[in-house]
C-alpha cells in the first residue's frame, strides 16, 4: 500500500469539535435520546423520596415491570416498497384532535418532582398540540392549568370523594374552565401499598430530616426551587381543610359504585371517559350505558400488584366494545414504538405518566419538551419503519405480541 504525508487541508476537513454548549440544562436535555436517558438525569437530580415516589408503584411493583416487559415482548411485522416520506401522526379522540397519538396523563403531586409541575406539563402539550390531564390531587389550580394551556384541549382526572360536595365543585369548576373531557378514575377504592414511599418517610410537604438535609447536599437547585417558589399543596383542595393524610382518606372512597358513575354524567357536559377498567365484562358494561371512552389501566401498577397487564387486555377490549367506544390505555409506556404498538391493535390513543415526569424532573418545561420529542420522534421513525403513513393504516396485522406468561389451566 502506497502511502503519503497527510495533507493538512485534508486534516481540517476531519475536525469536527463543536461549540461548548454553556446552558447545562440544554446541554444534559441535549444528550437524552430516550426516555430512560431523562430518567437517568431525573434521578441524579431529585431527592430519593420525591423521585421514588414517582418511580415506584405498589407492593413487589410487578405489575409495573410486567407492562413494560410486554411491550419489549412486541414483534413488528413492516411492509416494503411504500412511499413513507411523509406520515401523519394525529388522530380525533374523546370529540377532538391530537397531534399525535398520545397524552399527558394524570399525575398527583407533580410540583413535588419539579417546581413548575403541572404548568409545564400543560404549557408543553399545548405547543405539541396534545392534550393534558389535571388530577384531583393536582399541584396547580383549575384555573391555573387553563392558564398555562388556554387554546389546547385541558381533560381533568376525578376521583369521587367521602365528601361528595368536594368532587362536584370540581367537576363544576373544570367545566367552568373549559375543560373538554371528565375522566372518572374508578380503580381506587383504596391506596395501594406503595413501599417506596413508606420506606423513604414520604410525605407533602417533604420534611426536613437527617436523611433529606443530606440528601440536599447533592440536590441543592431542587430544594432552592422548593424553598423559593409558591406552597406545595392539593391546589385544587386548598379550601378543603384538613391534613395531607385526611385529603387522601377523602379521595379513596370504598363506597363509590355506578349510582356515583350516572351521577357525574348527570352532571359534567363534555365527555365522560372512565379510567382504571381492568376486565371486558367491566368495558362492555360501560360501553352499554353509553359512556364516551374507557382507558385500560391498573394505575400504573400503583394500586393491586400483580393487576393485569393493559396492553394484554387491549386487542380482546377492542374487539368486544371497539364499535361502541373508544378505547385508551396506559401503564408502562416508554417508547413511542410502544405507543404505535398500542394504536395498530385498536387503542384509539394513549396516555404517559411517567415517561412525562422524567422529563419534568429532568429540566422542568424543557425537559417535557424533550420527552414529548423523543416520544413523537419514535412514533414517526416506527411508522416509517412500518411503512404505514397514517396511524388508520397500522392494523393488528402489523404486531405480534410474544407470549411470556401463559396461564396454567384449572
Amino acid at each position: 500500500m502506497q502511502r503519503q504525508v497527510p495533507d493538512p487541508r485534508e486534516l481540517l476537513d476531519l475536525v469536527g469539535f463543536k461549540k461548548p454548549e454553556l446552558n447545562s440544562r440544554k446541554r444534559r436535555l441535549d444528550a437524552a435520546l430516550t426516555i430512560e436517558d431523562l430518567r437517568r438525569i431525573a434521578k441524579k437530580r431529585t431527592p430519593r423520596a420525591a423521585f421514588d415516589y414517582t418511580d415506584g408503584s405498589a407492593e413487589g411493583e410487578i405489575s409495573l415491570a410486567r407492562a413494560r416487559q410486554a411491550f419489549s415482548d412486541v414483534e413488528f411485522h413492516p411492509s416494503i416498497l411504500h412511499d413513507v416520506s411523509k406520515v401523519d401522526t394525529s388522530t380525533t379522540v374523546f370529540g377532538g384532535p391530537s397531534a399525535l397519538p398520545f397524552g399527558i396523563a394524570p399525575t398527583g403531586f407533580t410540583r413535588l418532582m419539579q417546581t413548575e409541575g403541572e404548568e409545564a406539563g400543560a404549557g408543553a402539550a399545548g405547543a405539541a398540540g396534545i392534550p393534558f390531564t389535571l388530577s384531583t390531587l393536582g399541584t396547580t389550580t383549575i384555573e391555573g392549568v387553563k392558564a398555562a394551556n388556554p387554546t389546547g384541549r385541558n381533560w381533568f382526572q376525578l376521583y369521587v370523594m367521602r365528601k361528595r360536595e368536594i368532587s362536584y365543585g370540581l367537576v363544576e369548576r373544570a367545566a367552568a374552565a373549559g375543560f373538554d373531557t371528565l375522566m372518572f378514575t374508578v380503580d381506587t377504592p383504596v391506596a395501594g401499598a406503595r413501599l417506596r414511599d413508606k420506606r423513604n418517610g414520604f410525605s407533602i410537604p417533604p420534611q426536613l430530616t437527617v436523611s433529606t438535609i443530606l440528601d440536599t447536599a447533592t440536590r441543592p437547585g431542587w430544594w432552592f426551587d422548593f424553598l423559593t417558589t409558591r406552597k406545595l399543596e392539593f391546589a385544587s383542595l386548598t379550601e378543603t381543610g384538613g391534613t395531607v393524610g385526611e385529603l387522601l382518606d377523602y379521595a379513596m372512597d370504598p363506597s363509590i359504585d355506578y349510582d356515583d358513575l350516572a351521577e357525574i354524567r348527570r352532571m359534567w357536559p363534555g365527555k365522560l371517559v372512565v379510567k382504571g377498567v381492568q376486565n371486558v365484562p367491566d368495558s362492555r358494561r360501560l360501553a352499554d350505558l353509553g359512556v364516551d371512552g374507557i382507558v385500560l389501566s391498573n394505575h400504573g401498577g400503583r394500586q393491586l400488584d400483580r393487576a393485569p397487564i393493559p396492553f394484554h387486555l387491549l386487542p380482546e377490549v377492542v374487539r368486544e366494545v371497539g364499535a361502541d367506544t373508544e378505547v385508551a390505555v396506559d401503564t408502562g409506556i416508554m417508547n413511542g414504538a410502544d405507543v404505535v404498538a398500542s394504536i395498530a391493535l385498536g387503542a384509539r390513543f394513549t396516555l404517559i405518566g411517567r415517561a412525562y415526569l422524567y422529563g419534568l424532573m429532568a429540566g422542568g418545561r424543557a425537559g417535557v419538551d424533550k420527552a414529548i420529542q423523543i416520544l413523537s420522534d419514535q412514533v414517526v421513525r416506527t411508522m416509517k419503519l412500518l411503512q404505514v403513513t397514517s396511524l388508520e393504516e397500522l392494523t393488528p396485522a402489523h404486531v405480534t405480541q410474544l407470549q411470556r406468561l401463559v396461564p396454567r389451566p384449572l
